[in-house]
């Protein structure tokens, strides 16, 4: 099962005179659902960019699986490790919903009619099917766009999906149904699912619940 984990990791801007990060010292693991919360500006953001390997701690160690990301190709692990779902979708426009989730698969080298024919089972999955599949994100409802994305998540094969306010853009019912689709995800199928968020109805909804506060992390003991 798929584990990432920071150890004793700091972050600091160029040029900056203080941390962003502060020895932060977390796991997380495939099965479980995960919320980051705080404040804006607390570094919850920055710590994603780091987990996705988009940016490299000043200190301090990130593994997956035990093997330190300084030590992996990382264009080779954001394509197979790891996916992430945004809040504003970031579907591409001009490409159907069937286009946008078989876009990673042909990149990586599938074949064009097995990507095609996986993306139309991953978005019937979804509630995206029929006629719905050769719409363009602009004829979709945020939540149809959200699932879209989520369904392009899946495709990529990453069990390691990061999540940036996945629910910012949407209504309650909506954003009720993508939780509900996150945690199938990590219950059933055993992904890594991490969520950064504002909104605590998320966070009571999560195994687990990280708070950051002035760049310092720490795990949050839930009451069920």
């Amino acid at each position: 099962m798929v584990k990432l984990e920071m150890k004793n990791l700091y972050y600091r801007y160029k040029g900056a005179n203080k941390d962003v990060l502060k020895d932060i010292n977390c796991r997380f693991e495939g099965g479980e659902l995960n919320a980051i919360v705080g404040p804006s500006g607390s570094g919850k953001t920055t710590l994603l960019s780091i987990m996705a390997g988009l940016d490299k701690p000043t200190q301090g160690i990130i593994t997956i699986n035990d093997k330190d990301l300084k030590d992996l190709d990382l264009d080779e692990y954001r394509r197979d490790s790891i996916s992430m779902i945004f809040q504003a979708f970031q579907l591409f426009p001009l490409l159907t919903a069937l286009e946008n989730v078989s876009f990673p698969m042909i990149y990586k080298g599938i074949d064009k009619n097995q990507a095609r024919e996986k993306s139309k089972k991953v978005l019937e999955s979804l509630g995206i099917d029929g006629d719905k599949q050769s719409r363009y994100p602009a004829k979709l409802s945020g939540g149809e766009q959200q699932r879209v994305a989520i369904a392009r998540t899946l495709a990529t094969g990453a069990k390691i999906i990061l999540a940036d306010e996945p629910t910012g853009n949407l209504d309650g019912e909506n954003s009720k149904r993508i939780i509900e689709i996150l945690q199938e995800l990590a219950h059933k199928q055993d992904f890594c699912v991490i969520i950064v968020t504002h909104d605590m109805e998320i966070a009571e909804q999560s195994d687990n619940v990280w708070r950051i506060k002035d760049g310092i992390i720490e795990q949050v003991e839930q009451v069920k």
